[in-house]
């Protein structure tokens, strides 16, 4: 139905200004809503916090307005007016839930999350966008002046040093996560050889489906050859 109503392709392109023209894809909007719903469903269901889609995020917008627009002009009574509305109201879903559970991950992991976008090199991509890196430096800011408000005034001198990193906790990596493989992968490392075991490789066929712990599969998911599911 997004098809249908919004008719308009959009382009998603990279930051690089220098790279743009070459980066650049134009995206029906069927395509468009099926990139979101993978990166929701790879957010959804991965332990750490992946690179942010905020290109999607903003032509899904655009989309959804130009739908919205649609409706406004489209005849009263008619079918397919309440059809293309609750198809609307679903990618909206779909687009909440992703920037929901991105905000979720911030709070809860936002001191490694910090030190990780701080840490990565100019030429890589950002695992924050530039609302979202606000959003946890203020969080950082208002949680430690709250624990030392609340706690910290309060005890010894020597006492009142925090170190916020070791108070929170890190993302767990070594959890298993549900996938789906869409490009066939060779010599996946999944046991590195230890001096009780060898080590274990697999490959991964194309339309499998498997269960494997996250941290070996992250650059997987990262460059789209996998699928969270």
């Amino acid at each position: 139905m997004a098809e249908e109503e919004a008719g308009e392709p959009a382009m998603v392109g990279g930051g690089d200004p220098q790279e743009e023209e070459e980066e650049e894809m134009i995206l029906t909007p069927a395509e468009l809503i099926g990139k979101l719903e993978e990166a929701w469903l790879n957010e959804k269901f991965s332990p750490d916090l992946l690179e942010h889609k905020a290109e999607i995020v903003e032509c899904v917008m655009e989309q959804l307005d130009h739908m919205e627009q649609n409706l406004q002009r489209a005849r009263k009574g008619d079918l397919k007016v309440t059809i293309h509305r609750m198809e609307t109201e679903r990618i909206r879903y779909v687009l909440s839930s992703y920037l929901r559970s991105r905000l979720q991950k911030i709070e809860k992991f936002f001191p490694h999350i910090l030190e990780k976008e701080k840490s990565r090199l100019e030429a890589e991509p950002g695992y924050l966008s530039p609302q979202e890196y606000t959003f946890a430096k203020e969080y950082a800011a208002n949680c430690e002046t709250y624990l030392k408000g609340l706690a910290l005034k309060h005890m010894p001198p020597n006492l009142q040093a925090l170190d916020i990193s070791k108070a929170v906790p890190r993302p767990n990596l070594d959890s298993f996560v549900f996938l789906r493989v869409k490009e066939r992968q060779e010599n996946i490392l999944v046991e590195p050889e230890t001096e009780d075991q060898r080590e274990y490789t697999v490959d991964l066929e194309e339309g499998t489906q498997h269960l494997m712990r996250y941290k070996t599969i992250a650059p997987l998911v990262a460059s789209g050859a996998v699928q969270l599911i």
